[in-house]
């Protein structure tokens, strides 16, 4: 039987993965108690005593904005965890799936990001993310990277469809930039691609790979459509306007690009 590794299985994806992992092998997920990625010799050890053949990072520092002020402790996380479970991978002779980011790209482009386009993140999380991809790529022939972007699901407590639930049952009035554009992804169709690129991996296909949802939409537009299918399914909300703002007028401490489209 197949023997799965999977991190971050508290997290919306995670949480995704486990439940289509579990119908095709063995699966020991792990979060933070047991496998803590600041922790080397403590997730080298997980991994020694599973031995797995496929180990899934769904594990990562995500906090884009506060990763200005605690790049050392986004960097441990997103790129030197990662570079250590891809070595201990490489010994154990596993497969080893890695998530990665659209923030990995400027957003200067104004077209769609493919796998063959130049990389340069403009904040602290990308170069972070950035980091580990070049890791895993180093020191594990049987890796799979594969990009997504502006996730969301059921799972998880803070991605952008449950703060705007949140945001729009409080208040009358709700101002969301219009300026950053990107695609949407459910985790439930992400978890999915994983699986079958974990399940179909050979050597041959060993790489860097893009997966996002269909379709094109500011954060003002996803929130619009947010409200529109939430009162369809009887959501109560107090919201009232939804206020196309651009980036200027709502400053964050991390700078994110403007076109983060990936094919």
């Amino acid at each position: 039987m197949r023997r799965i590794l999977l991190t971050g299985i508290t997290g919306q994806v995670g949480q995704e993965l486990h439940r289509i992992l579990v119908n095709y092998g063995e699966v020991t997920g792990v979060g933070r108690e047991t496998f803590d990625l600041v922790k080397p010799d403590a997730c080298r050890q997980v991994i020694e005593t599973v031995r797995p053949n496929l180990i899934v990072n769904a594990a990562a520092y995500t906090a884009v904005d506060r990763a200005e002020s605690e790049f050392e402790l986004a960097k441990s996380i997103n790129a030197v965890a990662p570079m250590l479970i891809a070595e201990a991978a490489q010994r154990v002779g596993a497969t080893f799936v890695h998530i990665s980011t659209d923030y990995v790209f400027d957003g200067r482009k104004g077209s769609p990001y493919t796998e063959l386009d130049a990389v340069s993140p403009i904040n602290a999380y990308g170069q972070s993310k950035l980091v580990g991809e070049e890791n895993v790529r180093q020191v594990c022939d049987r890796h799979n990277i594969l990009r997504t972007a502006w996730v969301y699901g059921a799972h998880g407590r803070n991605n952008f469809v449950k703060t705007m639930l949140r945001l729009g049952a409080e208040r009358d009035e709700i101002r969301v930039v219009s300026d950053q554009v990107g695609t949407p992804t459910w985790t439930g169709d992400l978890a999915q691609t994983i699986t079958q690129l974990s399940l179909k991996f050979t050597p041959a296909i060993a790489g860097t790979y893009h997966f996002t949802n269909s379709g094109v939409a500011s954060w003002y537009d996803f929130a619009v459509a947010i409200f529109e299918e939430a009162r369809q399914l009887g959501f109560s909300l107090k919201v009232e306007r939804v206020v196309p703002i651009t980036t200027s007028e709502y400053p964050t401490p991390a700078q994110r690009p403007a076109f983060s489209v990936i094919a």
